[in-house]
This record gives C-alpha cells, structure tokens and sequence, in this order.
C-alpha cells in the first residue's frame, strides 16, 4: 500500500532470504527473529516500538526466557517487522502488497494463482517480497527432504525436463517464477510416505528444479540465494542416490564462486564433482573437468587447467549421444565450446578461444541471449590480450547496450567488469574505455 508508514524494525532483504531466519519464521521462534534482527543492528526498542510491545519483553523474548503465543501478538509482529503472512503461517496481512506475497498467503496450493503471484512479485526484480517468496518455496520443500515421503510425479518431471532447454529468450525473473511456482507443488507429494523408488524419483525432481533455479540466480547476479538452492539441490539429489546429479549440482555450484571472484573455491568445489561423477564419460563428469579447467586458468595453474581441459575433451569424445543434448542438465557440444572459450582465454591462449568461440556461437541458437554476450565478450577479451584494447572495449559496450535490461545484469555485467579490471590503470582515460566503465556502472 502506497501510504503505508514506514516501519522502524523493518527486516532488510538479506534476513528474508535468509534460510534460519525463515525457517524460524515458520516455526514462530521469535528467540531465534529478535536476535537476528538484532545482530543486524535493529534495536530491541525499535523492535518493540513497531511491534507495540514492551520493550523488556522483546528483550526478554530475545533471550529465550519468554515466548509468544498469542495470534494477535504474532499478527503486530508481522506488521511491525513487515514480514509477509505467509511466512509466519498467516492470511496476507492489510498491509501487504498482494501482488508480492510468498509462495502460500491466501492462494493455497493452486499452481496457477501461485505462478501468477510469483511472476507479479519478481516483475519488479529481485526484491526482499521477492526473495522472500522464493525461500518460502525452497524451505518448504527443503524441510520435507528427510526421512519417508510422494503423484503427479510424471508431470513434474517433464517439466523440470522442459525447464532445462533454458530460456528460450523468456526473461530470466519469468523463467524463475515458474520454476519455483512447480517446484513448490513438489511439496504435498514429498510430505506423503511413499514407496522408496518414488521418494528417489520425486527427490531427483527436486534436486533437478532447485538446481535450475539456482542457475537462473547466479545468472540474474543474487549469489547468496543461488548458494541456498545449490545447497537445497545437494541435499535432494543426495537423498534421490543420483550420484551423478549429485556432482551436476556440485560442478554448477562451482560456477558461482567462478564467475564472481573466488576461482580456488570453485576449483574446490568442481574436484568435488569430479570425484563423485567417477570415471565414466557422462555429462557431470565432462562438465566438471570443464569447470575445473575455468577455475585453475583464473587461479594461474595453467598446467592444471590444460590438463582439466584435456580431461574434459577425452570426456567430451566419449559422451553418450543421449547426454548430447542442449539443456542445463545435459552436456551438448556448443556448452563444451562456451567453457573452453573462456578457459583458453583466461589462459591468454587467443588463437583457440576463438575457435571455440565461432563453434559456439555457431552452435548457440539466436534466443540464446545471455551465452551469446558472453561469448562476444570472451572475444573482446581476447582482442585486448592481442593488443587491441579500443576495439575490445567497443565491441564490449556495443553488446552490453544491446541486451534488454533483464539481461544487462549479474553474470553478464560480471564478465565485463573483469574485462575492465583487466586493462591497465594508464589507459583508464581513454575514450574507449571510459565508455566501457560507464556502460557497466550503469
């Protein structure tokens, strides 16, 4: 509501997205929501002034020495923290914008109106209304993930096997609301005791879309939320016994310390992978070398890099035709390209970076708007390894300004900035580059 009054506890972003804080929330541990809020720096005056409660209460609450046990005192504290009804185990509360409530609120289990609503509130982008919508679903289905548990088991799986041919030039916020929309409705099959194969294959589904949504957002650049849906897609791939889900979803986790500063992370975590995908050439496996390689050619072990990458060709060579395919969870000839197109040019090996990168975009559909920048950046990157700066700055800035704005985010503006960073101080002034640096700070 427009003329809502701002609140003086109001949670920022970071704790509505946070998995122990909304899963407190669930279970209305205000011990737990109090000293969180106040590790954040919100006072317990503050809080109690919001809440309309007194301030030794909070205090006291805080400290585990009382509880809250009454509706009405629940119902003040979402007011006053604004923290979505849904997330506490109420109807939407007055004061919510009903467009950008969580997963449940008043729209029950219905996949239609929850799609809808999830679309609504993530038009806006990556919002804490949004976020929180988007860890409501996960914790929802995270917390099912144990001991027994599913039917409509067949349409979820094709549809986390539709979800995984990308974006198909949908925008991404689009794509993660549907994502997340079915992935919520995995829910009531896994709170259901079921034979141990359906377990394993609704578990697998999980693991498949929780993967999925954390790929869209590493992509859209939310790190942190990416991390909590690779976690959540670890544990349920390890519950289905898909080991090599199990190393799919480790080497795609690995792509986000990757692509955002921590390459001796993301080495880690793909090694990981590879130990559990085996031997055998199979798509996680192929995918984890290739990610191996990234993260050693940034970290300097060129020799350990060159010899990921010829790990990942002999892999590649090998690869089944049916784990050939262009999707996410499969492992096709133009993703192999992508990769070795950004191994070889972080290696400064510009002559076959390009190679990749002309088979790439060959084999990369025109939809495919996110790959394509990237590979155009690649090979801006290498212009500026061959010495021709201005012209890698310039072709940089003319597919940044292309992209739609949904695109011109996270993964995209990351790849740039290292473009930036990667040419020195002295030439920070010149045209060329000044247009570079305004391009991604805008």
């Amino acid at each position: 509501m427009d003329d809502l009054p701002p609140s003086p506890a109001q949670m920022p972003h970071c704790l509505l997205a946070d998995p122990t804080f909304v899963r407190a929330l669930r279970v209305r541990d205000f011990t737990t929501v109090f000293a969180m809020a106040h590790d954040e720096g919100i006072s317990y005056n503050r809080i109690a002034e919001a809440c309309a409660l007194k301030s030794e209460r909070v205090s006291q609450i805080a400290r585990g020495t009382a509880a809250v046990t009454a509706l009405a005192t629940v119902e003040r504290i979402s007011g006053g923290l604004r923290i979505p009804g849904a997330l506490l185990g109420l109807a939407a509360q007055p004061w919510e914008d009903t467009a950008a409530l969580g997963t449940e609120s008043d729209h029950g289990d219905d996949p239609m109106k929850r799609r809808n609503m999830l679309r609504g509130a993530l038009a806006a982008g990556l919002t804490a209304p949004a976020l929180a919508a988007l860890t409501a679903a996960r914790t929802d289905v995270d917390q099912t993930l144990s001991p027994d548990t599913p039917q409509d088991l067949a349409d979820l799986e094709a549809a986390a096997e539709s979800y995984g041919y990308g974006y198909h030039g949908q925008a991404p916020t689009r794509v993660l609301a549907d994502l997340v929309s079915d992935f919520a409705g995995l829910r009531p099959l896994l709170t259901i005791p079921q034979p141990a194969p359906v377990r394993a294959r609704l578990c697998r589904t999980a693991g498949q879309m929780a993967g999925m949504t954390a790929i869209v957002l590493h992509d859209l650049g939310s790190r942190k939320e990416s991390r909590a849906w690779f976690a959540t897609a670890a544990r349920a791939a390890a519950e289905s016994g898909d080991q090599q889900l199990h190393a799919w979803v480790l080497a795609r986790e690995a792509m986000v310390p990757l692509n955002y500063g921590a390459p001796r992370a993301a080495a880690g975590l793909a090694e990981q992978a590879r130990h559990i995908a085996g031997t055998r050439p199979t798509a996680a496996a192929t995918l984890a070398a290739a990610v191996a390689a990234r993260a050693y050619a940034l970290n300097h072990q060129s020799e350990q890099a060159r010899q990921a990458l010829a790990d990942a060709d002999a892999l590649m060579e090998r690869l089944p035709e049916g784990e050939r395919s262009d999707t996410w969870l499969t492992y096709g000839e133009q993703k192999h390209h992508v990769h070795l197109s950004h191994a070889f040019t972080t290696l400064a090996d510009t002559r076959r970076a390009n190679e990749s990168q002309q088979r790439a975009l060959e084999l990369s559909a025109p939809t495919s708007t996110m790959t394509r920048t990237l590979l155009t950046i690649d090979g801006a990157a290498c212009a500026h390894h061959d010495g021709d700066t201005e012209q890698a700055c310039r072709r940089t800035v003319t597919a940044l300004t292309a992209l739609p704005p949904d695109y011109r985010t996270g993964l995209v503006r990351r790849r740039a900035l290292d473009l930036y960073e990667a040419i020195p101080a002295q030439h920070h002034r010149e045209r060329a580059v000044r247009e570079l640096r305004d391009v991604v700070a805008g």
